[in-house]
């Protein structure tokens, strides 16, 4: 599951120093409210929640909208301690839904988690079906809880590569969810950014061939909005930061078109470890750089 440890220091591109904000106060969001509280928890969380923000140095307004997530590390992290990697996985799963709260009580508009991608499913059959099992599992219970929080739950990845039981709690999670206007999650299961390129691009030869489209008129638009993450909207389809643990410093196959100019952090903690110390390490970072799309500022 791409649901090394050195140390707790972080490594991301052209990070300056500057983004630790040495000696700012740890954010403690009040936890028990994010998983309590119904649709909105009202405007006196949202105020509590910014305010925390900022007294953990960073800048509300500016906060990256899409995170997504390379969940890396979770077999390293159970061998370490004389585990199996089914502990490792299923450490990983409890931390993100660790990182779902804390994503929804800070703002954060949407979440995307590379749970499983393609090259996991070359892994020895007992760890591949458990790592199915788990994700059927961590759907199917978190249903109830994320609907009262108005939180929207999407499976992203090849339906056609995933045991029948969790695309039917795929499908449920989306039935129940789809109307719900908070943090979106997407779970990429089976999933690679070069699969979702191909079957954004035979949607659009089956388009072209029934006569529904051009092929002169296809453009970046038109294969946006065949991607996977598409039903998460143009704003918010594309990450602005994405976060990889366990030290490796690579996309490995993860959201290739949509992470074109997303801000990369990379950490040196594995997936388990990944807590809220660290995130508002990786919004620190963010909110530190200068995005400029290939413009020139003037």
């Amino acid at each position: 599951m791409l649901l090394s440890h050195s140390s707790s220091a972080a490594t991301s591109i052209s990070r300056p120093a500057a983004a630790r904000c040495r000696g700012a106060r740890l954010l403690r969001p009040p936890r028990a409210r994010a998983d309590t509280a119904g649709v909105g928890a009202g405007a006196d969380h949202a105020a509590d929640a910014k305010a925390l923000l900022r007294s953990s140095g960073l800048r509300p307004e500016s906060l990256p909208r899409h995170v997504a997530v390379v969940m890396d590390g979770n077999t390293r992290w159970a061998r370490a301690r004389g585990l199996t990697p089914a502990d490792g996985h299923k450490a990983g799963g409890r931390n993100l839904e660790r990182i779902v709260g804390l994503s929804r009580a800070w703002g954060i508009r949407a979440l995307t988690a590379f749970v499983c991608s393609y090259e996991n499913l070359n892994r020895p059959k007992a760890e591949v079906d458990y790592m199915m099992g788990l994700s059927e599992w961590l759907i199917g219970d978190n249903i109830d809880k994320l609907s009262r929080q108005g939180i929207r739950l999407q499976v992203i990845g090849d339906t056609r590569r995933m045991p029948a039981t969790l695309r039917r709690a795929a499908a449920e999670a989306d039935e129940a969810t789809r109307h719900n206007s908070g943090l979106h999650v997407m779970l990429a299961i089976c999933y690679s950014g070069r699969w979702d390129l191909m079957q954004a691009c035979r949607e659009l030869a089956r388009a072209a061939r029934a006569g529904e489209i051009a092929p002169d008129d296809i453009d970046e638009a038109m294969l946006a909005g065949r991607l996977a993450t598409a039903g998460a909207g143009d704003e918010l389809a594309c990450p602005d930061l994405v976060v990889r643990t366990s030290g490796e410093m690579r996309l490995s196959n993860f959201l290739l078109w949509q992470a074109a100019y997303s801000e990369l952090f990379f950490i040196d903690k594995m997936w388990p470890e990944f807590g809220e110390d660290e995130y508002l390490e990786a919004l620190r970072s963010f909110q530190s750089r200068d995005r400029r799309f290939g413009q020139t500022r003037v």
